[in-house]
């Protein structure tokens, strides 16, 4: 009989205690909404990105690891970067490449030897 009066006292603690956590015993019955977790610019705007900044960058972790619009997007702009790195660097051994052939072709022909000169 003590137990059965005991589980029933129990189980009224139990039931109020669970009324008062979802009714609320605040002013606030409600939690303000939490602002997002997103990281703002975890890249510099002002000027190309380098090895530092690479390093550097994390991100912040979500429900199920990383928020993928963050990553997305960092991985939009590097790509972006490489990208034009890799254009410029093309453009750059072409115009390298053609300076070489326009020297070598005047330099053979200014000490190319004549027949008659030996």
């Amino acid at each position: 009989m003590f137990m059965f009066l005991f589980l029933v006292v129990a189980l009224a603690v139990v039931v109020a205690a669970v009324t008062l956590a979802v009714v609320g015993g605040g002013e606030s019955a409600t939690l303000p909404e939490a602002g997002p977790e997103r990281v703002e610019d975890p890249l510099p705007q002002d000027r190309p990105v380098n090895r530092a900044d690479v390093e550097t960058l994390r991100f912040p972790v979500g429900l199920r690891g990383y928020r993928m619009t963050d990553v997305d997007d960092a991985l939009g702009r590097l790509g972006a970067e490489l990208a034009e790195r890799d254009s410029r660097i093309a453009e750059l051994e072409a115009a390298l490449a053609a300076a070489h052939a326009t020297t070598g072709a005047s330099s053979s022909s200014l000490h190319k030897p004549e027949e008659g000169d030996q």
